[in-house]
């Protein structure tokens, strides 16, 4: 089989934002060098603005709602999971009993 096809997902969209990246970049140092930095201001406060929408209309207190719940449902298994350990240890009184026992044979 082809690397190309066994390549992770994650893999090929970091590759296409560092194209989308570098496009950019030639694309504003293409404008700067023609000259055309009343282009280049419209352009920048078009992005500004459609940034700006995203994050207005963005729920960010949902999200922060289900991080919430998912950090204590984590605390609750780690909780969980350090009761069980310490209920499965032997007692005390159980090792001094066999170190005993060990030592007198």
């Amino acid at each position: 089989m082809s690397r190309r096809v066994n390549k992770p997902a994650g893999q090929k969209r970091r590759r296409r934002g560092l194209i989308w990246g570098f496009s950019a970049v030639a694309f504003v140092a293409a404008l700067l060098y023609l000259e055309q930095a009343a282009l280049l201001y419209v352009l920048s406060t078009i992005v500004v603005c459609g940034l700006l929408i995203v994050v207005a209309f963005s729920d960010l207190e949902g999200r922060n709602k289900e991080s919430v719940e998912a950090a204590r449902q984590d605390e609750t298994a780690a909780a969980g999971r350090v009761e069980t350990t310490t209920a499965a240890s032997p007692r005390p009184e159980r090792r001094v009993a066999r170190r005993k026992r060990r030592e007198a044979t």
